[in-house]
């Protein structure tokens, strides 16, 4: 099922505004957050549009819960965090996904939750392709 409001569903235009499609994993999608105040921060969607965890079989759960430690442990090779925050939000885009949030000691927002979209750092194309590579070469 998929909403065709929905960036997660139907990419394109709507992803571009926040993402970068990264590769499809076992049941979820694994997107690069442009935002990059926080060095390698992604998301990772589940493969339908549902809102809530408990609309998914536990089968399903658990294997989207394989897909975030497969991105997680991918953050963790390719950039070396010292902590990795985990975002389960979406009161505005009802879509079943899961912020994965890199914190390094010296940056900013340490010891804090970290804000949705700081509107900071963005990066250059080539400068993103960089970053995808670094992620797909660790999962």
């Amino acid at each position: 099922m998929k909403d065709e409001n929905c960036g997660y569903c139907m990419r394109g235009e709507l992803l571009d505004k926040f993402g970068i499609y990264i590769c499809d994993l076992e049941v979820s999608t694994l997107i690069l957050f442009k935002e990059q105040s926080k060095k390698g921060r992604c998301i990772v969607a589940y493969k339908d549009h549902v809102s809530e965890i408990v609309d998914i079989s536990d089968e399903e759960r658990n294997k989207f819960f394989a897909d975030v430690t497969r991105a997680a442990r991918a953050i963790h090779k390719a950039f070396a965090p010292d902590k990795l925050n985990y975002g389960m939000y979406g009161d505005t885009g009802c879509h079943l996904h899961v912020h994965l949030c890199p914190k390094y000691r010296d940056g900013d927002e340490w010891g804090g939750t970290f804000t949705m979209n700081p509107q900071k750092v963005y990066l250059t194309d080539e400068q993103y392709a960089e970053m995808i590579d670094k992620i797909k070469a660790a999962l």
